[in-house]
């Protein structure tokens, strides 16, 4: 039976300091569980570019700086092996953000309650062992992402429900091919609790929070 653990990161280096969150503390509890894989939250088309071109960082601005500064170097020094899951259509990406075609007054006062949404998630810093690795995290969180599908369900069908569930469908290839494996999901922090939905119904063993 495979292992799959889930670690979900901040992904802006300014945030992370702020909350006391250096990528030494990602390193250690991913070394910690010790994967043979890492799903990550990189698009398949920028991992081929980084393999071609290791040094063009911030391709697209994606993927984020941890995968830069830690995840990759992390799998080549330990021979880990990496598979790219995340998805998107960047010729029709803006099209479905969530506030688009709303008329601006509108749209400010929603990002300013989108905004709240996100203190609200900041609030739960200390829920866990790991910061925003955490059920009251992940509460907060889906509660911002139902107020969001109420606003615009086709944008956030897209931008977030499919794309999560492409994502998801991707670790469960890589758990298929590789039975046995110990196989680690590092994503951004918002999609911990679809990913530990949808993994915790797999014949899987689900290590989430990993502390």
């Amino acid at each position: 039976m495979a292992i799959i653990g889930i670690l979900g990161t901040i992904h802006h280096p300014p945030l992370r300091e702020q909350y006391n969150l250096p990528l030494s503390l990602y390193r250690e509890v991913i070394e910690e569980f010790a994967p043979d894989l890492i799903c990550g939250e990189v698009h398949p088309l920028s991992w081929q570019r980084y393999l071609e071109h290791p040094g063009d960082k911030g391709y697209w601005g994606e993927p984020a700086s941890e995968y830069w500064e830690l995840i990759f170097p992390l799998c080549e020094e330990r021979g880990i092996g990496f598979v790219p899951i995340d998805w998107f259509e960047l010729d029709v990406l803006q099209q479905f953000d969530t506030f688009a075609g709303i008329p601006e007054k509108r749209r400010t006062e929603l990002e300013r309650r989108d905004d709240e949404w996100f203190a609200e998630q900041l609030g739960t810093y200390a829920a866990g062992r790991i910061p925003f690795n955490s059920q009251a995290f992940d509460d907060a969180t889906r509660r911002k992402y139902d107020w969001r599908a109420g606003i615009n369900p086709e944008g956030q069908n897209v931008n977030w429900t499919a794309r999560n569930q492409i994502m998801i469908q991707r670790v469960k290839n890589t758990y298929r091919d590789h039975p046995g494996k110990r196989i680690l999901c590092v994503v951004g922090a918002d999609h911990n609790y679809l990913f530990a939905e949808a993994l915790g119904k797999e014949p899987v063993e689900l290590v989430y929070p990993l502390r």
